[in-house]
């Protein structure tokens, strides 16, 4: 049975549950069946390939996700209308398709159009569905209510402005010159320059002069195996520079390469099959006041990952690490659940066992003195890490219990924030302290869930839940009535007078722009959540209404001085909060 769709606050939820079955079990006759399915081995493996590349990180055969649940899809809707979806469901949205119109309003984000695919693969992808039928769910929160809607007050509009100055648009980097235009996920800094840089995950690391990129780095141009998909977690995913780059030229990313490429440091069951594999790599320049780089890799580390979802998220050091103390120089790295909460794969998460769904703190530097030699030989551990000592453990990890540790970041007091995108309805910004567990895939945010039932339903914990009893809450947190999936973000430290003491954030999808007071912003507190209104030129706008699409994929960065910027990457367009004021 569907769930019913939300719309507001879940007022109307009765019309809407009998509404939605309707308009997707309505009979066959409403639109031609385009094909035959085929049946044979062939297609159905090739189906599954081109599912798991293209389709596997918003949809599962369970439950909805980012995506509508797939299981049975074949026999409730028109394969004739499957087909044309898959194509472009954009273009069924706007010649005002019922079904593609409510499944529009469910999930707030038009699907991207896979026409490029042609008809063969898509005929393939069905034949692959057909073969997914629903199975039984458990129902391990049978004798508890469903918690419907988990944050019943809306956020609070705020009087803020934010100002926005277009800084550039950047080159499009997508091959077929469809959205996302170019794949802009993250500003950051060298710390001894402050020269800006900007990541395209198409491949390229931008040296900012002037306000316009340059091109710094061409990932493809010095590995064998790129991988890369727009539209999933694949591809040059992040960049951190070595606080001491200046003297020792050392650059450290995160890409991705096909299954296999090589044996994995960090692996699963022989019986779980890999859709890709996560590479760290240690970069040394040539010349660190270069303009572009020169220099060889050294590999850290490689993971395999069960989907292409999900994958390493981000990659950072601690900006407010003096030199000396234990934390300056350690590496942090971001690891995703790789969809595994999705795919029934629980025993691979929520352990400091496993590497999916946690934060890792590693030295790159193999023989640091006082610390441990990882497994591989090639990075040192730090003995501060709170598992070091646990028998089983994996000595690397710092905090766990993650499903998409998006974004970190840290606040001038030390704090270390994580951005948490959620599943069915809780986006967190988490505080983040050594050895924690964040509860994925058994809570989502303050609320349980359970991982072999339907991880759309949450249940509120009570007295006897003893697990629940030792996961760290979430600092701050929406649910999916405000947005889809928690974009990061950066306090403010930059020199606008009214974004003093703000920690900025939004929704990756929709593109709202949110804070929260940074005093607020503390263990054990549930800080309030303010939305602010955009303007370029002094007009009140709407980016989505500036980049004519519905689906942004907005993200932050933050400069050397502090200043805060926006990234479309819908429209490779890049934005500094130049200003803000209050209506």
């Amino acid at each position: 049975m569907e769930r019913f769709i939300r719309f507001g606050k879940k007022s109307n939820s009765i019309f809407y549950f009998l509404y939605i079955p309707f308009l997707l079990f309505q009979c066959r006759t409403d639109r031609r069946d385009a094909f035959k399915i085929p049946t044979d081995s062939y297609s159905i493996i090739q189906g599954k390939k081109l599912f798991t590349f293209h389709c596997g990180s918003c949809h599962n055969f369970h439950f909805d996700g980012i995506g509508p649940g797939l299981a049975g899809i074949t026999d409730r809707v028109p394969i004739g209308w499957i087909q044309d979806f898959i194509s472009n469901s954009s273009k069924m949205i706007d010649s005002g398709d019922d079904r593609a119109n409510q499944l529009y309003k469910k999930f707030k984000v038009p699907m991207p159009a896979f026409g490029g695919l042609g008809d063969t693969a898509i005929h393939q992808i069905i034949s692959y569905l057909h073969t997914r039928k629903p199975i039984p769910l458990s129902n391990k929160y049978k004798d508890r209510m469903e918690v419907i809607n988990p944050i019943p007050d809306t956020i609070e509009m705020s009087h803020l402005v934010l100002d926005l100055k277009l800084i550039h648009t950047f080159p499009v980097s997508n091959a077929n010159a469809t959205a996302p235009l170019a794949r802009i996920t993250k500003l950051d800094y060298e710390v001894h320059t402050g020269q800006s840089y900007v990541l395209d995950m198409n491949g390229i690391l931008y040296r900012m002069v002037k306000d316009s990129p340059q091109v710094y780095f061409e990932l493809p141009k010095h590995i064998d195996h790129y991988l890369n998909q727009p539209g999933l977690s694949s591809g040059f995913a992040q960049f951190a520079f070595h606080p001491e780059f200046y003297k020792n030229g050392l650059l450290y990313t995160a890409h991705s390469e096909p299954a296999a490429t090589k044996p994995a440091d960090f692996t699963f069951e022989d019986t779980l099959e890999c859709a890709m594999q996560f590479v760290i790599s240690e970069w040394k320049t040539n010349d660190p006041n270069s303009s572009k780089f020169n220099g060889t890799q050294r590999e850290l580390m490689r993971i395999d990952m069960v989907s292409k979802a999900h994958g390493v998220q981000e990659i950072s050091f601690n900006p407010t690490a003096q030199s000396g103390s234990d934390d300056f120089g350690l590496l942090y790295i971001a690891v995703g659940d790789a969809g595994a909460g999705e795919n029934r794969y629980p025993f691979l998460l929520n352990s400091p066992s496993r590497v999916w769904g946690t934060i890792m703190r590693i030295d790159p530097d193999p023989k640091h003195a006082n610390r441990v030699t990882s497994k591989n030989g090639k990075y040192s551990i730090p003995l501060s890490n709170p598992f070091v000592a646990t028998k089983g453990a994996l000595k690397e990890v710092y905090a766990y219990g993650f499903r998409n540790p998006h974004r970190i970041t840290w606040t001038k007091n030390g704090y270390l924030l994580v951005s948490n995108i959620g599943h069915g309805d809780i986006e967190a910004l988490d505080l983040v302290q050594a050895g924690q567990n964040f509860g994925w895939p058994y809570m989502e945010g303050n609320w349980l869930i359970d991982p072999y039932g339907d991880l759309t339903k949450i249940y509120a914990p009570i007295e006897t839940d003893t697990f629940t009893k030792k996961i760290s809450r979430a600092v701050a947190q929406f649910d999916h009535d405000e947005g889809k999936a928690i974009a990061g973000g950066f306090e403010y430290t930059g020199s606008i007078p009214g974004l003093k003491g703000k920690f900025i954030t939004g929704d990756i999808p929709i593109g709202n722009i949110y804070y929260a007071n940074i005093s607020e912003i503390a263990p054990g507190k549930n800080a309030k959540l303010y939305e602010c209104r955009l303007a370029i030129d002094g007009k009140i706008i709407q980016l989505k209404d500036v980049a004519n699409k519905n689906r942004l994929e907005l993200h932050f960065g933050k400069d050397s001085k502090g200043e805060i910027y926006l990234m479309t990457k819908v429209d490779g367009r890049l934005y500094k909060v130049s200003g803000a004021r209050y209506l």
